[in-house]
């Protein structure tokens, strides 16, 4: 460029000849007329299209094998390479590797998409979901994280769950709406199969009976972005990532998942404080306008769960996303309503409550309640031993030596008992059974009847009758041990 100026005023200044410069200074004067025409320099400019003479005749083989793999998995495309090596050994192309390559590079950039620049209404929120590794209870495994964003004012939420579920979906955007404190008046998914079932021929969505539920109960419009197409939704994207890059690093280990949930709220609360380039409020204020036009909360709660009818199998087990979960025996082979919410299965039959179960997220489980097995065990005592539903069910070592005693008094009798004693727990709890086992073994009373009279006489806070020691005024038996000898005189008197 310093060349550039003294050749110029060289010329244009001092007057000098264009011959007399180009000599000084070691340039063409075609270069020199160059420089006074432009005053600065205007960079090569193409007069005529780049011809490819050799490259010609295959262009169309080349542009159909670009074309093609628009449907092929990405990492099943052609590189420039591999086309080139296709059009030496099926065409007998004979020209070079770069012309090729060159090619492609331009036809990929002739057809990179564009994007308009977009505004997003007061209320609007998008929402999808993200995986990270945490590490819960000293346990390593994956969490599934809904992230929602409300673009106008850039504020978030994000609530982790142990799969990417139906009872997840629902519960996360309760979770979502309690935070905000609204509903937003529209959502916009992806085609997720929690949302949508089936998409028709004219692009409509056929929704799922969950997402209608949903809908239904918070009155938000709903809106579903293009398949596989990210970018249309491409804030709450840049959350996932965000959240994963933000809140997720180093992992995280908590407790439980409700400690992990209050961990990303109070994130997101500190978010608001931040400001986003080229707004002067911070996220906290310009929400503001978000929750002016959000929708009220309805008066009741959603209830977050996925419900399915299913059959009682022979073995007092209902089936549900491939764990087996128990329930009384007395239900077997009727059908129940199981409601799988996230942390928790809950199984009903009519209007009652049968079982309660902490929800297992293994595969092929099987999550017993031993009480639920007791009435029949009680009457199939033989199985007592081998029983599953019992197999760890840990107890006070007071039962274990109440059962070895009614068994050494009654033998099988004694295991039906001991099942009686069990069944206790069935109406009372482990704290108010334990101490009466205890003290039946302290006062020597064993059987199931004395277990029950101390247990309901410590309930009511009364003396039981089997401690005479509470009741002064009776006179004590006093019983000797009797000797071989005065059998020996019963006989004589029998017969003398």
């Amino acid at each position: 460029m310093e060349l550039y100026a003294r050749v110029r005023r060289a010329v244009l200044v001092e007057g000098r000849s264009e011959r007399e410069v180009a000599r000084e200074f070691g340039v063409a004067r075609e270069t020199v007329r160059k420089m006074l025409r432009h005053s600065v320099p205007p960079g090569y400019r193409r007069q005529q299209p780049v011809r490819r003479p050799r490259l010609g005749p295959w262009l169309g083989v080349i542009d159909a094998i670009l074309e093609d793999d628009k449907s092929r998995p990405v990492k099943q495309r052609h590189t420039a390479k591999r086309i080139f090596d296709r059009l030496r050994t099926e065409y007998g192309f004979t020209g070079g590797y770069t012309i090729v390559k060159d090619y492609v590079r331009l036809y990929g950039q002739r057809r990179q998409e564009m994007f308009v620049p977009l505004t997003h209404a007061a209320g609007t929120a998008q929402a999808d979901f993200g995986e990270a590794l945490v590490v819960i209870a000293g346990v390593e495994c994956t969490a599934h994280y809904l992230a929602i964003d409300l673009p106008q004012s850039d504020d978030i939420f994000v609530a982790a769950f142990p799969a990417e579920t139906t009872e997840a979906f629902l519960e996360g955007h309760v979770q979502a709406f309690a935070y905000l404190g609204g509903v937003p008046v529209s959502l916009l998914y992806d085609n997720t199969k929690l949302a949508v079932a089936r998409i028709l021929g004219n692009g409509e969505r056929q929704k799922t009976r969950a997402f209608s539920e949903l809908q239904s109960h918070y009155l938000f419009a709903e809106k579903f972005g293009r398949p596989a197409k990210g970018n249309d939704k491409g804030n709450v994207e840049g959350l996932v990532g965000y959240a994963r890059r933000n809140f997720l690093v180093p992992v995280p280990r908590m407790n439980s998942w409700e400690e992990l949930n209050a961990y990303l709220r109070e994130q997101c609360r500190q978010h608001r404080q931040h400001r986003v380039r080229g707004a002067q409020e911070t996220i906290g204020e310009r929400f503001e306008r978000d929750r002016a036009a959000l929708l009220p909360l309805p008066a009741a709660g959603l209830e977050a769960c996925e419900k399915r009818t299913l059959r009682v199998s022979s073995t007092s087990l209902v089936r549900y996303r491939n764990n087996d979960y128990s329930v009384p025996t007395e239900y077997g082979h009727r059908e129940v309503l199981v409601k799988g919410y996230v942390h928790e299965v809950v199984i009903a039959c009519g209007s009652q409550v049968i079982a309660r179960h902490q929800r297992s997220y293994q595969r092929e489980d099987m999550v017993f309640d031993p009480l639920h097995y007791l009435a029949l065990l009680e009457q199939k005592t033989r199985a007592l031993d081998q029983a599953a539903p019992l197999a760890g069910w840990e107890l006070p070592p007071g039962f274990a030596h109440l059962r070895r005693l009614l068994e050494a008094r009654l033998q099988q009798g004694g295991k039906r008992e001991y099942v009686q004693v069990l069944r206790l727990l069935e109406t009372f709890s482990l704290a108010e059974v334990a101490p009466a086992v205890e003290e039946a073994l302290r006062l020597g009373t064993i059987s199931y009847d004395a277990v029950k009279h101390l247990l309901l006489c410590r309930i009511e806070q009364r003396p039981p009758r089997l401690d005479l020691e509470n009741y002064p005024h009776l006179p004590l038996a006093r019983v000797r041990t009797t000797q071989a000898a005065e059998y020996m005189a019963l006989l004589e008197a029998v017969n003398p």
